[in-house]
């Protein structure tokens, strides 16, 4: 595994949320989820079964994406895995991993399913001392 790919998977292991893209119907979309980075370096993905997007994500090529943008950090990354992404049942210890699941989703009770990806390409871009952030519209 080239030394990029190395780090991506350590800096996804340091935070719990990302974005999960593909298509359905020929139409973009993407969604929050919470990820897991396997010892294999594939990436398992828990998301909220009564959006549906699972059926459009299983066996389909996706794009993840998760970064410390809104940290504060004076150096900004950004990690994307693109692979095939397959609905999975995550192992007990990898479940109790996952830690307790969020009690709604849009209002309606979260029913976990999850995914695995197994990733052709790793992409880790880096901003070294990136300006503090102000917000553009302030009250």
């Amino acid at each position: 595994m080239p030394t990029d790919t190395f780090r991506a998977i350590e800096l996804l292991g340091r935070i719990p949320y990302g974005r999960v893209s593909a298509s359905r119907r020929a139409l973009p979309f993407t969604t929050v989820t919470r990820h897991l980075v396997l010892d294999d370096g594939r990436l398992m993905l828990r998301l909220h079964r009564g959006y549906d997007y699972h059926r459009a994500l299983d066996g389909s090529v996706v794009a993840y994406e998760a970064d410390n943008v809104n940290s504060g950090a004076a150096d900004t990354w950004s990690v994307q895995f693109t692979g095939t992404a397959r609905v999975a049942a995550p192992a007990a210890a990898e479940r109790e991993r996952f830690g307790a699941t969020p009690r709604l989703a849009d209002g309606e009770p979260f029913d976990p399913v999850f995914l695995r990806i197994e990733p052709e390409f790793v992409t880790l871009h880096w901003l070294t001392e990136v300006p503090a952030h102000h917000l553009a519209h302030s009250a």
